[in-house]
């Protein structure tokens, strides 16, 4: 190998953390828009400017050597990097302009989204949002990799360094059939709870974690017998007899129960809950952007919360 006299592209980078993400070649190049010589190429010069190899390739697989995988931690903070440089451009101009790359977790999307964006497009014309809706942990590493400008997730959960700004409780609610005993009380007590019987989402949602969490320490290691993949197959589980759940009361105050004859209570004292919160990176450039974005969520947050301490029936369809 040559000795090093240049330094690397940031195409290059792009190249190998794209490559190391697919781990193939063929659709490496598909995200990237090249062909498969051009990406091969591309990670050829990257080593060959670096004098090491980064990339083991055989007719069956593709993956980093270990100085590759530590190149791979440098390769996303450069990149990262890059991004805030061409932010901290565009912050100069007018807040709130151009592409904004915002992931929400599925637990908020469907139910803050549709009363955020109308008056963020109002306000904010020149603004092009793009949305990724995912779970938590792959938005808040998107973020970290300067892949999304920001995300709207829920508390608690590790967020380590990056910067969060709270918007606002969202506070759970007990659902269950009509005849259900605990539906009877216009308020519902946490201890009260037949934890045998809680419905959650799979394993990987914050929402299910923030649910048993809200059950206090008797549910610590709570190992649910019926799981949902969603908030909607969720309700229909309920609704069918399968059990109880607790539902934010972003997503009753959006119609989730509309169409069922389920019937959600607050509850008494100890009210759980979780806090909605947009995080970014602590060293984007776009701070202006984001306490913008914090302050619109936030306000749209606290439309979308429902009367305290009314009851909910969902309304029949027909």
């Amino acid at each position: 190998m040559p000795a090093v006299s240049a330094l690397p592209s940031l195409r290059q980078l792009r190249y190998l953390v794209v490559l190391s993400e697919r781990l193939s070649f063929r659709q490496a190049a598909d995200v990237l828009f090249v062909t498969q010589s051009t990406l091969s190429a591309g990670i050829k010069e990257l080593e060959s400017t670096l004098g090491v190899q980064l990339v083991e390739r055989d007719s069956r697989s593709v993956r980093l050597t270990p100085l590759g995988e530590q190149v791979l931690l440098r390769a996303r903070d450069l990149l990262a990097g890059a991004q805030d440089l061409m932010e901290l451009a565009r912050g100069a101009a007018k807040p709130l302009t151009g592409v904004f790359r915002l992931g929400v977790i599925p637990t908020i999307a469907p139910f803050l989204l549709p009363v955020l964006l109308p008056p963020v497009r109002a306000a904010y014309p020149e603004l092009q949002l793009h949305l990724r809706e995912d779970r938590t942990e792959p938005l808040i590493e998107k973020v970290r990799a300067a892949e999304l400008d920001a995300a709207l997730i829920a508390l608690p959960w590790d967020t380590g360094e990056l910067d969060v700004r709270e918007l606002g409780r969202d506070e759970f609610w007990f659902v269950a059939r009509t005849d259900d005993p605990l539906v009877r009380d216009k308020e519902v007590a946490v201890r009260k709870l037949d934890l045998d019987r809680l419905v959650l989402l799979e394993e990987g949602h914050c929402l299910r974690e923030h649910a048993i969490a809200a059950c206090g320490k008797r549910a610590a290691g709570l190992v649910p017998t019926v799981e949902a993949t969603s908030l909607t197959t969720l309700v229909q589980m309920v609704e069918g007899g399968l059990g109880v759940t607790l539902l934010p009361e972003i997503t009753l105050k959006a119609g989730l129960l509309n169409g069922t004859s389920l019937v959600a209570r607050p509850f008494a004292t100890d009210v759980p809950s979780r806090t909605l919160a947009l995080v970014s990176r602590p060293t984007a450039a776009r701070a202006g952007d984001y306490a913008l974005l914090a302050g619109l969520t936030a306000e749209q947050l606290r439309k979308a919360s429902g009367p305290k301490g009314a009851s909910r029936v969902g309304k029949r369809a027909g």
